[in-house]
């Protein structure tokens, strides 16, 4: 996407709002904390920074209430007016796979990068990788954007390092060039589910319970997910290649498919059963304007915006709710004059001791960050400078379903 046409999407946030300048010290625990920052050049406009604040472990017993730390922060800031390569996502050998995100870095001939979306992890044996929500990709929209409110987006082309945050919605449908049906779409690579009530039937198109239509692309795995169902594989032009009662199948190249479970597998064989259809994907920013899907443009998923235009905007989590305790974060964002920051939080460490939803937002805002979310965290936090990890995890590297890496060198199109 050109430079013009993104700064015209801007996810819901003013451009040029102030921000909070930053302050060299993190707003993390008691005013008299030691801190000590140490930064090194990576390349032409990419610095690694690493702040330690506070110099004792913490007791185990009091990792998250100690005000004490310590903490230690990673900071990988990307200036687009000196740097000369990009940033962008990637993913592994297929969406559904997950891979080590020093593996990630290493596979995209990455200078360094930091684990990206939450992703379906141990809630799926078979496609863990499948990310949980926006998955876009050289302009291929690979995962839709889901309709959860906390959900956070972070957009960026590759083309000229703009990037932007915010909360972006989705709608697609097919439709039948013979007849003019319409059918929606309900997701993009997301394994459908079978209604409970028809879960005995082979035959779903006898179901009377509704059940997902869903659009699959070769990215998503070697082969569709199967089960039972109906399944209408097209080619480029949108054109019906074969038809099956169940599902699972691999697509060539150029082709996609449509999987329906439950009485919408009758809706899917009305509109695409035959002859051709026209397939339509919207992306839309919060303002209800649309994201054009171009070369160059990459997009993850986040929970939760952390700053607005300079203001910290996290909501207060419900009592008791781990995910807004201490955890490792990584924190997604962009500064005023158009750098963009990648950071790493260690926690649940006596070394490193975390962040909760607040801390993180105060961090990024400390940061400088005008706009920033919250990527996936806790044991997927990771940061890699040439493939090896320069964050401490607290345990194994955990195997992530995409990352957001710096490659020393213009973009050019393809995954």
């Amino acid at each position: 996407m050109a430079a013009a046409a993104l700064a015209a999407i801007s996810l819901g946030v003013a451009p040029g709002a102030p921000a909070e300048a930053a302050t060299g010290t993190l707003p993390l625990g008691d005013a008299d904390l030691t801190e000590v920052t140490t930064s090194s050049t990576l390349a032409e406009g990419v610095t690694l920074t690493r702040i330690v604040r506070g110099t004792e472990p913490a007791p185990a017993d009091q990792i998250n209430t100690t005000t004490r730390g310590p903490w230690v922060v990673n900071v990988l800031t990307i200036d687009p007016h000196h740097a000369r390569g990009h940033l962008k996502a990637t993913y592994g050998p297929d969406l559904a796979k997950v891979e080590k995100t020093t593996d990630l870095v290493r596979s995209a001939g990455a200078l360094a990068g930091v684990n990206a979306s939450f992703f379906t992890f141990t809630a799926s044996q078979l496609y863990p990788g499948d990310p949980v929500g926006l998955g876009l990709f050289g302009g291929k929209l690979l995962s839709e954007p889901v309709t959860d409110p906390a959900e956070a987006n972070f957009v960026v082309d590759a083309n000229s390092n703009r990037a932007v945050t915010g909360k972006l919605s989705w709608s697609g449908s097919v439709r039948s060039r013979k007849s003019g049906a319409v059918l929606p779409l309900e997701f993009i690579n997301h394994p459908p589910v079978v209604p409970t009530g028809c879960a005995a039937l082979a035959d779903q198109t006898q179901c009377t319970l509704p059940g997902d239509v869903v659009q699959f692309t070769p990215e998503f795995a070697a082969a569709t997910p199967s089960g039972a169902g109906v399944e209408v594989v097209l080619d480029r032009r949108g054109c019906v290649v074969r038809t099956a009662t169940t599902r699972g199948t691999a697509l060539a190249t150029g082709q996609t498919s449509l999987q329906a479970t439950g009485q919408d597998t009758v809706a899917l064989l009305d509109v695409a059963g035959a002859g051709c259809v026209e397939q339509k994907s919207t992306l839309t920013d919060q303002n209800g304007e649309q994201l054009p899907l171009r070369p160059g443009l990459f997009g993850v998923t986040g929970r939760y915006q952390l700053t607005r235009n300079g203001q910290i905007v996290v909501p207060a989590g419900a009592p008791g709710d781990s995910f807004f305790g201490r955890n490792p974060r990584t924190i997604a964002g962009t500064t005023p004059d158009g750098k963009i920051v990648l950071a790493t939080i260690d926690g649940r460490q006596t070394t490193s001791v975390g962040t909760t939803m607040d801390e993180t937002a105060a961090v990024a805002q400390a940061l400088g960050l005008t706009d920033a979310i919250n990527l996936d965290g806790g044991g997927s936090t990771a940061m890699a400078v040439d493939g090896v990890l320069v964050n401490h995890p607290g345990g194994a590297e955990r195997a992530v379903g995409d990352a957001l890496v710096y490659v020393d060198g213009p973009y050019h199109s393809g995954h």
